[in-house]
């Protein structure tokens, strides 16, 4: 009843997001637990996360891709991409819609943001799109649609904090890295039913441009510097050359020489002005995130993981019925929560379950997952990019919904493929790892025995990881050095003293001391 008095109070009054999170989450401590005896309390389950998160290197990347963004929005490369995507493709049926679709997956590769996508790419496009005749619905649902692929394309940002949600989830964790190879086909799979889509409507409707291999050639010159920086970014992470984060650090140097010094379009102060805004998004979006870890803190302490998995063996859920029942719920909340908290929340409570209780692998559910949030970036009442679109086409919220209807139906459909179909995800991932590309679903409904952390408590299986740590340096601080680097040379020396192994009391002495050592550290678990 308290958390519910502070949600709608705090939502009369049009408090900031953070701060209804925030808010909802000391409240939910002090009904639902018997943790908080004090402010301070409190101030240890909301602030400690903090430390936390700033530890984290998928959290570093986050601030680095954004500052990049809007370097490049501000700087003209969104502008150039969309006219080299121009040149290439309007000259086809539905050359523009196809053009939009393919800036959109070029642009979200160096932003990794929806809202961000939609603005640069959309904002060009569909002028151009009503001008050439295509119908204006079409038009807003298509570029609203081909935005939210942001969502899939690395350096996405709501890949990166899915990673950063389960980075305490046990067998459900996954590498920031792995996620971005991981949605590369669905990403490609959605942009290709949207060229098609858009490829049909244009037999029908629209002018096609002509094909000017003069402009095509002026726009590729132009647009060189621009289409390098996504080929750097997906090669780096693919190929291991530098983790995420480090990507991040990777675009933003690149963006900022080729819009400061290449391209001359950004003066000191527009970089400034620039920073300043991805500043501002970048403040409210760390105290979002920082708030809901609070709410991880709290799953384990009210058993949710556990209640839920109950729930669905007691009823016999097989892992069909359970993705189903599970994407149903992330489209319903992906609709009424904005994504990064509905990823914050929920995605560290659903990814166990998959894994250890349904045996779906870590990286498909989490793709199956981020697929959702794509469209819960589309569906009404909550829909990022729709209000985005209401505001910079300056149409109706109630046009803007019917437009995107198309483009929902068809990435809706494309989620079901992907959830049945792992190695949509996997293959990638696969490959790169050296294993067999394909990977079947597990149809026969067999469970998983509970792994090492089924239905465990999260916050336990942290602490009792951290007292092993402790632990073991405790073993080994009481070695010497010459314990520690020589242990294993000085008994085979000793051995090799005696003859090969005789009975020689160096050699006997040498061999104990080593067994003494191995039987401790087999003590300590790792």
């Amino acid at each position: 009843m308290i958390v519910l008095i502070v949600l709608i109070g705090l939502a009369l009054i049009g408090a900031p997001l953070f701060v209804i999170v925030g808010a909802a989450t000391g409240a939910a401590f002090i009904e639902f637990t018997n943790a908080i005896h004090s402010f301070g309390d409190l101030g240890g389950k909301l602030i400690n996360p903090f430390e936390t998160l700033m530890g984290k290197d998928q959290f570093l990347a986050i601030p680095l891709f954004i500052a990049s963004g809007a370097i490049m929005t501000e700087g003209g490369m969104a502008r150039r991409l969309v006219d080299v995507a121009r040149a290439a493709l309007g000259w086809l049926p539905g050359g523009l819609g196809i053009a939009s679709v393919a800036a959109c997956m070029i642009f979200a590769a160096i932003t990794g943001s929806s809202p961000v996508t939609l603005i640069a790419v959309g904002s060009i496009m569909f002028p151009a799109m009503v001008r050439a005749g295509y119908p204006e619905n079409f038009s807003l649902g298509l570029v609203m649609t081909a935005g939210s692929l942001g969502c899939l394309v690395m350096p996405s940002l709501i890949l990166m904090i899915y990673a950063l949600a389960v980075s305490t989830a046990g067998q459900a964790q996954v590498e920031g890295q792995d996620m971005f190879i991981a949605s590369f086909l669905p990403a490609l799979g959605v942009a290709l039913v949207l060229c098609l889509y858009s490829f049909m409507v244009g037999l029908k409707h629209g002018t096609r441009e002509k094909w000017d291999p003069i402009a095509f050639d002026t726009a590729v010159k132009e647009g060189v510097w621009a289409m390098a920086l996504p080929v750097i970014v997906v090669a780096g992470i693919y190929t291991g050359k530098f983790p995420p984060f480090k990507a991040g650090a990777v675009a933003f140097i690149y963006a900022l020489f080729v819009t400061t010094v290449v391209h001359r379009e950004l003066t000191p102060k527009k970089v400034v002005i620039a920073l300043a805004n991805a500043g501002r998004l970048m403040g409210m979006l760390i105290l979002i995130i920082a708030f809901t870890f609070g709410i991880n803190k709290l799953i384990p302490e009210v058993g949710l993981e556990q209640k839920l998995t109950s729930l669905l063996t007691d009823n016999n859920i097989g892992p069909i019925a359970f993705l189903i029942i599970v994407n149903v719920f992330l489209i319903v909340i992906g609709a009424l929560m904005d994504s990064v908290s509905a990823t914050l929340v929920f995605a560290p409570i659903l990814a166990p379950i998959a894994v250890t209780t349904y045996g779906i692998d870590p990286l498909h559910f989490g793709v199956v997952f981020v697929v959702n949030m794509e469209i819960g970036y589309l569906a009404p009442p909550v829909a990022t990019n729709l209000f985005v679109a209401a505001a910079l086409f300056k149409k109706p919220f109630g046009q803007v919904s019917r437009a995107i209807l198309p483009g929902l139906a068809l990435t809706t459909v494309a989620l079901f493929v992907f959830m049945f179909v792992p190695t949509c995800s996997k293959g990638l991932v696969n490959a790169k790892r050296g294993v067999a590309f394909y990977e079947s679903f597990p149809w026969d409904s067999k469970r998983q025995s509970a792994g090492p952390h089924a239905g465990a408590d999260l916050g336990e299986i942290s602490d009792k990881a951290a007292a092993d740590a402790d632990a073991e340096k405790a073993l080994l601080d009481k070695q010497t050095d010459d314990e520690y680097y020589f242990n294993d040379e000085e008994a085979d020396a000793g051995v090799d003293d005696d003859g090969g192994g005789g009975d020689g009391a160096s050699g006997d002495d040498g061999d104990a001391g080593s067994d003494e050592t191995v039987d401790e550290l087999e003590g300590v678990q790792l």
